[in-house]
Order: structure tokens, then sequence, then C-alpha cells
């Protein structure tokens, strides 16, 4: 029998015209009819209408919560959409370029190990999407159980969410495990806070196998995504203590951060473009920021202070987009190599929070 959530109508033309037998293995069918070419709304409008071809899918209107969601999007303007979409993505890109590959930022605090989890450590805390994973892996674990990892999720919708807001394509190589503890002193150690200067930065790259290279380009996901205000703060009101603001920040952009944006010294609230003007677009404008000492972050304003490094921008600035994407996609490649648990070593959680019982 044709599956009951599937529109009757919409089942019948498939089996008519495209998948007409059960064992037809090579015909293709749209995933959204008439419009597979265009990124807009009308696969949610299809989810209404019961016509996602996958379970995963149709799983969508199953719930009340997605559910909901869904009916309020196809009535909105597509302009909110992509605004929310490369929101979205962002929090995927920054889960796995901050984190290393073993998911194990993913965990949740152990009373038996009386430290706090990775997730809670500074760096990681404007980290969103952990519910957007959790829906994936029990997807996942309905349709094949502890097969998928929780680190080759990340993997893979980091990969994905940079795609999809136009960036470039990598090589995901899948079978990683997850790890099985979770520190909050490790994060401390390896990932590069918001104020760190040059030094600490290629340090803690290299210490992870990491060159000046992939410093510059990997810090170029930047392009996506905001910050809040409490991030950067002391670099408009008092940098190092002196009640100034940073003199490395470009003054214009300073006074119009503190009349539009962060108003005020203890603003823990607004959010602020990384890039922008095309924060929804994966490009190179993040680089012509920096060179304009409109990088928000230390740590981006940082990537400018090393001959070598502010080198490296320029001929990305000169270069194609193309060029960039390549080179971004040879440091990712290499950065999701970075302590990957493979064979016996670590598990396959079943949940990405909580470890195996």
């Amino acid at each position: 029998m044709v599956d009951p959530s599937l529109d009757r109508e919409y089942a019948a033309n498939l089996r008519v015209n495209k998948c007409k037998t059960p064992d037809e293995k090579t015909t293709k069918v749209e995933m959204d009819p008439g419009s597979r070419n265009t990124f807009d709304l009308s696969y949610y409008s299809l989810l209404v209408k019961r016509r996602g071809l996958f379970e995963s899918d149709a799983a969508l209107i199953a719930d009340f919560v997605t559910s909901s969601l869904i009916h309020q999007l196809p009535n909105g303007s597509v302009e909110d959409f992509f605004a929310e979409f490369a929101n979205s993505m962002e929090k995927m890109i920054r889960i796995n370029v901050k984190t290393g590959c073993d998911a194990s930022v993913l965990l949740n605090s152990s009373s038996s190990s009386g430290e706090k989890p990775e997730k809670e450590a500074a760096p990681n805390l404007t980290i969103r999407g952990f519910d957007f994973i959790d829906r994936v892996k029990s997807l996942l674990e309905a349709e094949c159980p502890g097969v998928v990892s929780c680190a080759d999720i990340l993997a893979l919708v980091s990969r994905d969410s940079i795609v999809a807001t136009g960036g470039p394509f990598w090589k995901v190589p899948t079978g990683r495990r997850d790890g099985v503890t979770s520190r909050l002193s490790d994060a401390m150690a390896n990932i590069p806070p918001f104020f760190a200067n040059f030094t600490t930065l290629q340090t803690q790259f290299a210490n992870q196998g990491l060159d000046l290279k992939d410093l510059v380009l990997l810090s170029g996901a930047h392009t996506i995504g905001i910050a809040h205000c409490s991030s950067f703060s002391d670099r408009l009101y008092n940098f190092s203590g002196t009640g100034l603001p940073d003199p490395s920040l470009d003054s214009e952009y300073v006074a119009n951060l503190k009349e539009n944006k962060c108003k005020s010294p203890d603003d823990n609230t607004t959010k602020v473009e990384m890039d922008p003007g095309s924060r929804n677009t994966f490009d190179l404008s993040y680089y012509s920021l920096l060179v304009k000492r409109r990088g928000l972050f230390e740590s981006d304003a940082a990537l400018i202070t090393d001959s070598v490094s502010l080198s490296l921008i320029n001929q990305l600035l000169s270069g194609s987009v193309e060029d960039f994407f390549a080179e971004f996609a040879n440091s990712m490649e290499k950065m999701i190599k970075i302590n990957v648990k493979t064979g016996t070593v670590g598990e396959i959680r079943k949940h990405c929070a909580i470890v195996n019982s």
C-alpha cells in the first residue's frame, strides 16, 4: 500500500510517470517540481500539501512545533526566509569550524565528571543549532540505528551549510566515531577566544596541524553570520582599560556601531552582522573589511598585524572568488581530519548530547 501520509494524487502521478515499478533504481525525481533550480519557499508549500518525497520530509509536518513553523513560512517573505536560513546555516558552520571532529561540543555536562562541558566554554557560548543536530540524529537513528555518528553529522552539515550560502563544496569522508568526554578546559586550550592576538591564533592553529594559510582561510567563515555586542564592546568603549575605543578599529565604524548597534557597554543582546551587507553570502567581502580595519573581533583585527598574514589577505582580494573557494575547501578538508576517532575508539552515540550508557 501507498504511505497514507503521502498525497494520493501525487503518489498516483509518481507511479504512472516516474517510479513505474518498485524496482526502479535509475529514474530521477525533482524534490521540488517546477522549482528545482530556484532556492525559494516552494518546498514548504509542497510539505503542507503532503507532497514531500522522503519520510524525513513528511516527518516535519507530523510534529506540532515544526508543522506550525512550516505553515508560517509560505505566508512570509522570501527575504525573511533567506535571512533566517542564513542565520541557521551560520550556526551550523560555527559548530564544526570551532570544535574539532569528535562531536564532544554537543555533549551535556556529566554529573560523574565534575567538570563543565565544552559547550559552556566562553568561545562556544554563541554556538546555536544543537536542537537541529538532535533532530537530524533522531531521524537517522529511526532509519539506521547506530550507524551515523554525531561527528559525521557535524562535518556534513557544516559543508552543506556553506554550500547553501553560495560557498564551496568539498569531500567529507565519513566513518568518524564520537568522543565520550567533553571538558571545558579542552575547549579553552584549543579554541581561540574573540580577543586572541596573532601569536595566540598562530600557536593554537599550529597545535592542531594547521598553518598560517589555514588560519587566514578558515577565518573567512566570518563572512557569514552575526556577533553579540558583548563579544567586542571593549573595543568600542574601554579597550585595554583605557576608557577609549581600540585605535586599530576604524573610527567611523566605531561611531556607527555605538550610535546604531551597541549603544551601551552593557548591551548583551544586540546582534551585529560580521560582514555588513553580505552576511547571507559566502564571499570575499570579510577580507575587504579587514583591510579597512572593520573586523569586529580582536582576533579578526589580529590577522592584519602580521605581514605574511596581511599579504595572504591581499592575495585573496586580488584573486577570484573561485580561487578562494578552492583554497578554503582545502583548509576545511585538513581541519575535518583533526583528532578523528575511528575503529573501536569512541562510540556511535544514540543521542548527540549524551554518551551511551
